[in-house]
């Protein structure tokens, strides 16, 4: 003998659930819909009780009567007419509560007027582009031959996602065809003519070439403009390693002068190919809204994100108990499923309003001053809480949002370790790198702040955090380390 767990397929059905994000779990809702007949959306008004089409009383009851649960009970009445009483009610032109001028005017407030020659339907209404599709389009308006045009298509296929050229001339030249003939000025050629186009910068094989291309599209009279040329052209290299000293002697430029031409220089984009947004939006629904009443904080689902189901009622009332036919059985077990769904989405959100108010309970220094008030909370900090597994918290917590004042995150962002102080308590990570970041962005960008530096102002804070933990958070902010963030000042 011996004990073992066994998943029910209806367990199994609501963990599957509990892990989908919002917009997968309405295609899975939308997926159900399609296959179980006995599956419907309550819109809203409609009339339903809550009695089981199962029960044993709900035999003898009309269909119209048979209905299953639903998130949300309503019920309406309407008055019986007859049809000429009906009939001799309603006016021969109803009332309207706008009339056609403001429903013209409204749609067609994003159109152009009769003077914007500059409006084009497509940037509006079609799907982002990606560069090669974008400068291929500038080719077919320049004017070439069918030689010129083979070895642009083939420098466009070359250039990357950022707009630089990745391969050399002569590799690009070695690729084609002997029989064509194709020389290295002939490419070099076509080159020039690609790097005339939009984005300006495109098809540079170096930084510097991509800067100069850059400034050679301003206007003549720009400030500085020889300068930046010459600074991008020949102390490139100087002016990333920041040595500021050296280029003032070299280029024979002050400080204030040597400053405005940095500032040009910086004005420029040094990756041009991420002006053309080729991907699509990704959209986040929270599931979770929470907002302040008073001196309280409510914590509420978001229904307008996952649509309300029942059973269809008059489906139910075909189910008799005692008739075991092929078409009674399959209608019993339609019903079975609908009903198990229904209580697998009702599962869901329990759970997840349950998790979501203890991480609010637990978070509501953050809610109140922000990520420095970050408490430490793990998932086994939850999960004592709420009674179940760590890792059912770690599936509500996945790919769940929540929508708050200060704006909306993932559930998995209030949990974080935590770091000891001097005092004996502790502090979050996530408030941690807050503090640095508050730092970095205060700090003297003459004099920018070191690793070491920052982990002994933390400490004078109370917060024991080693130079090699600081560097860590550092890097997952996204600041560079103190010799890139030197400025001239």
């Amino acid at each position: 003998m011996g004990q073992q767990l066994t998943m029910t397929p209806q367990l199994q059905q609501a963990i599957r659930l509990l892990q989908l994000s919002t917009l997968d779990l309405q295609q899975e809702i939308q997926e159900a819909l399609e296959s179980n007949p006995m599956l419907e959306r309550q819109e809203d008004g409609d009339d339903f009780d809550n009695s089981d089409p199962m029960a044993d009383n709900a035999e003898n009851k009309p269909a119209a009567e048979v209905q299953d649960n639903s998130f949300q009970e309503s019920t309406t009445s309407a008055e019986t007419l007859e049809d000429g009483e009906w009939n001799e009610r309603i006016p021969n032109e109803l009332p309207v509560d706008t009339a056609w001028e403001d429903i013209y005017q409204t749609s067609a407030s994003s159109l152009p007027s009769n003077d914007d020659d500059e409006w084009d339907f497509t940037t509006r209404t079609s799907a982002g582009e990606s560069l090669q599709s974008h400068l291929l389009w500038q080719l077919n308006l320049a004017p070439m031959s069918d030689t010129d045009r083979l070895i642009a298509v083939t420098l466009i296929d070359s250039i990357n996602g950022q707009g630089y050229l990745e391969d050399t001339l002569e590799e690009i030249c070695a690729g084609f065809d002997p029989e064509l003939d194709i020389e290295l000025d002939e490419v070099e050629a076509v080159l020039h003519r690609i790097q005339q186009f939009e984005p300006a910068g495109v098809g540079a094989r170096t930084l510097g070439e991509c800067l100069l291309l850059q400034l050679r599209q301003l206007p003549a009279s720009t400030p500085w403009m020889s300068d930046a040329q010459r600074l991008v052209s020949d102390f490139i290299d100087l002016l990333g390693s920041r040595d500021y000293s050296q280029l003032m002697r070299r280029m024979k430029l002050k400080e204030d002068e040597l400053r405005q031409v940095i500032e040009l220089v910086q004005s420029l984009n040094p990756r041009p190919g991420s002006q053309i947004e080729s991907s699509e939006p990704e959209y986040v629904v929270p599931d979770v809204i929470v907002r302040k009443d008073s001196d309280r904080w409510l914590v509420e689902l978001n229904q307008e994100a996952i649509p309300r189901l029942r059973v269809n009622p008059q489906y139910a009332g075909f189910v008799r108990r005692a008739d075991t036919s092929a078409d009674n059985t399959f209608m019993r077990n339609q019903l079975q499923e609908a009903r198990w769904f229904i209580k697998s989405l009702q599962s869901r959100n329990e759970t997840l309003m349950k998790v979501a108010t203890q991480i609010v309970e637990h978070q509501r220094g953050f809610l109140d001053h922000g990520d420095e008030a970050m408490k430490p909370l793990v998932l086994h900090d939850i999960a004592e809480a709420v009674g179940m597994h760590e890792s059912t918290i770690s599936r509500v917590t996945t790919q769940k949002y929540m929508h708050t004042p200060r704006g909306i995150y993932e559930l998995k962002y209030f949990f974080s370790s935590h770091v000891s102080t001097a005092e004996g308590g502790e502090c979050s990570s996530t408030a941690i790198r807050a503090i640095i970041k508050k730092l970095v962005a205060a700090e003297n960008q003459k004099k920018p702040l070191s690793d070491s530096k920052i982990a002994g102002l933390l400490e004078a804070q109370g917060i024991q955090v080693a130079r090699r933990t600081v560097a860590k958070y550092r890097e997952s902010l996204g600041i560079a380390p103190s010799s890139e963030r030197k400025r001239l000042m």
